[in-house]
Parts: C-alpha cells; structure tokens; sequence
C-alpha cells in the first residue's frame, strides 16, 4: 500500500507539523508498537487529557478544531459528543468504534488499524475520557484478520502498561477495550445497524429518534466514531484547535487533513495523508501518476461507490464536503476511483448494484425491491434486451429511493452513482434499448406512476 507525503515526487518529508495521522508510520510498512509508538510522543495527548483537563473541555476542544466524521456523513464531532447526557447518574455509557470498513473502493481504516493500532486506541481513550464512557467496543469488519491480530495485541500491550483498564494513569477513571469482529455486512457501516448486530441482533437500521447519544447499546448513552475520526483526536489536544485549523487549504470549510487515495487503472494507486481543499487534479495527477499507458479517463467517483461519478472536468474540484457538492456529488470517504475509457457503464453500474441489492438489510420495501428492480433492469440493457422506457424506469428508481425517502441512507448511496452515470453516459443505456418487433410485443414491465 502506498502512502506519500503533501510534496509531489516525495520532495516534502512526513512530520507531526503535517501529517497528524501518519507521520509515525514505518517506511517497511509494518505495525508500529507500544515501544516505538510512546517513543514517538504516543500517549502524551492522553496524559495531557488526564492531567491538565477537565472532561467538558475535551469535548469543547474537538468542537472547537472542526473535526467532522470521516466514514462518510460528515456530521461534527464534537456536536456529536455533546449529545451525550450530562447527567453524572448515568455511569453506564459506551463508546463504539466503527471499523466496519466496507464501502467499495475504501481502504483507509484498513491502513490505519493495520499500521497504527495504538493511535486509534488513545483516541478512544481520550474520547472516553471526555465522554465518562466506561466501556469501548472496535467493530470491525470481519474479513480484516490481520487488522484484528494487531489490534488485539496493541489493547494487549496498552492493558499491561496502564493506559487501559482500571484506574488509568492514577486517575481513577476504568476504560475496558474490546475488540469485536463482525460477520461481514455492508449494512453494519450505518450506527444502529451496528448496535443492533453488537447487541447479537439482525443487523437492521433503528428509528431515530432516540439517537444513540439517549439510548444505544443495551439501551444506555451510545456515541459512535470512525476510525479515522478517532485517530485525529490525539493530534488536536496535543497541538491545539490553531494549528488543526491551519492544515486545511483555504476555501475548505473543512478542517485539518484526510486520508485520500486514488485506484483503478492509474500509474500510481494508493493512499495519502492530504490537506483538506486539494484538488481532485492534485491527486489524480501529482500523486496517483495520471492514467497508465494506454487508457483515458472516462469518468471518476470522488469517494467510494456510493457517490457519484464525475467527468474529467471536475477534477479542479476542491476535495472536501463543500467542493464536492458544487459539482454535484458527495465526498464519501475521500477515497477516488478512476473509470478508464474501456469500461461500459451499463456494466460497471450492473456490478454495483448487484452489490448494494445483496447488501440491503430488507426492512423496507423501497429498498428492498427497488435495488433488485434497478439490477433486473440492467441486466437486460447489458445484454440488449432493454425495452423503451427501462432508463426512465431507472431515474424513477433513483428519485423513489433518494433521501429521505427510504429508512437509512443504504438505498439513497446506491441509486446516487446510478443517476449521475445515466446523466453523463445515456447512450450507453440507450445502445442496450432492443428494437420493437413489429410482430413481437415488448415484454411488460412496470411502470413507475409520479416517477
């Protein structure tokens, strides 16, 4: 796995000014462990956290740098946290760490667990401290083994030196940590799908309200964070809000740095630790090489399969929420993928929702039959058997399982890169439209009244 630095060609080394996330990594690519990790500052914002501040300020701290959630929705941080009851008679509260990392195309928690296992361990221990969490359970998706070993070894290692457990660094504070593997379900990225197969449940999305924050896992206070949401928390209260803020390039209104990464048939695929507000062009060009030998880009998503596709225009797109959105998608995950020239849509499109139909958990019926309805659709316009009407069919599709209109967001991701490819790519759906016979009616097909 590839990971470079804020320079292009490498010319700029990884530091703790620059790189909050990853400037501890080993060049050999191999875990860091409690030895290196303290020897390299690993643990101090923790007993900065402990020693010199109260609880509340904590929270006001993440609050106050900007941080937003990194698997995906983007929602603040420290709005999130302060969700939490205050009320001190509640002493059963958890902390979840969702490490369910399997959005298509996405492989930064993956790097993060693998490589930095007790940077994300202090971040949830700061984050316990500030939210009087006494327990913290790390869902992780069940096919990451290697993820899962490091993990356990560095809770292990953090146990047998007092950063977990009872009364940690004399402070009277308990934070038990757990490491809980997953059956590997899609489904389980969304937070009370998560609590749900945690709990032992079939992994359905909960109605909120209550939001987790009121009533979570076996019923009791509940905050959930993305790993790499987690591991931003040491670097903002050991250097401060002013330094976090200043790592974004101007015009981001988001704050600090991401994990991006560019695949798919480019010189250079990978993963970097870069400045929020960089171009879609600076990554694809400067760090991912450009297309290899051969192949054009055709088209590109921004940040995982369930946003939308762009074209080779919008690369000059700011890569944070806001920049995204102007050119009419989401920022996801941060991860790009590339679409060369060889690629058909149809097909592509057929891939992906086959995908997110098998992974719909069922509950409701938008979801569950629309998702299925889109794949029978373009199975036959790959095959050139579509009937006139299927691509309008396929965008009623898209606006009846858009958001809000489902009961989490599993649907409304799935349908997105669908309506953009149609947008931008209609004749290729158009070439799958078989003819009418004269002597062979169409097959029926149901029509979608206010579509």
């Amino acid at each position: 796995m590839t990971l470079t630095s804020f320079g292009p060609a490498n010319r700029i080394k990884r530091s703790a000014e620059t790189h909050p996330l990853t400037w501890r990594l080993r060049d050999d690519g191999e875990a860091v462990w409690l030895d290196e990790y303290q020897a390299k500052n690993g643990y101090a914002a923790a007993r900065k956290a402990f020693a010199d501040m109260a609880q509340d300020d904590i929270v006001q701290t993440v609050k106050d740098s900007g941080l937003k959630g990194r698997g995906g929705a983007g929602f603040p941080t420290g709005v999130k946290w302060g969700l939490m009851p205050k009320d001190e008679s509640i002493n059963i509260r958890y902390l979840l760490c969702n490490a369910d990392e399997m959005e298509p195309n996405t492989w930064k928690d993956r790097m993060l667990m693998e490589q930095l296992p007790h940077l994300l361990i202090e971040g949830m221990l700061i984050s316990a401290r500030a939210l009087k969490t006494y327990r913290g359970y790390i869902f992780l998706r069940g096919e990451y083994t290697t993820a899962a070993k490091h993990l356990n070894r560095a809770v292990e290692e953090a146990k047998a030196a007092g950063l977990l457990g009872k009364n940690i660094l004399g402070s009277g504070f308990d934070f038990e940590l757990f490491v809980h593997t997953g059956a590997g379900r899609y489904i389980c990225g969304e937070e009370t799908a998560l609590i749900n197969s945690l709990e032992g449940r079939r992994a359905n999305p909960r109605s909120k309200p209550p939001f987790p924050a009121a009533v979570g896992v076996w019923g009791k206070p509940t905050c959930v964070n993305n790993v790499e949401t987690l591991c931003n928390v040491p670097a903002i209260i050991a250097d401060g809000v002013d330094w976090y803020k200043s790592l974004a390039r101007e015009g981001s209104d988001d704050m600090g740095t991401k994990l991006m990464g560019f695949s798919g048939k480019v010189k250079n695929p990978g993963l970097w630790e870069l400045p929020f507000g960089v171009t879609g062009r600076e990554l694809f060009e400067d760090y991912a090489g450009g297309m290899r030998d051969g192949y054009k880009l055709k088209c590109w998503q921004p940040g995982g399969a369930g946003t939308g596709f762009l074209l080779p225009e919008h690369l000059d797109a700011q890569m944070y929420a806001g920049g995204i959105a102007k050119v009419g998608t989401r920022m996801g995950t941060g991860l790009a993928m590339a679409v060369d020239d060889s690629v058909n849509m149809v097909s592509l499109l057929r891939n992906m929702e086959q995908f997110f139909a098998r992974e719909s958990c069922g509950f409701c019926t938008p979801c569950r039959d629309g998702l299925p309805w889109s794949v029978k659709l373009l199975m036959a316009i790959e095959n050139g058997e579509g009937q006139p009407g299927d691509i309008e069919t396929l965008l009623g599709l898209v606006g009846f399982l858009g958001p809000g209109k489902t009961f989490c967001a599993h649907a409304p991701g799935a349908v997105e890169p669908l309506g953009s490819a149609i947008k931008y790519f209609r004749h290729e759906f158009e070439a799958g439209i078989a003819p009418v016979s004269a002597t062979v009616p169409p097959l029926a097909r149901p029509i979608l009244v206010g579509a």
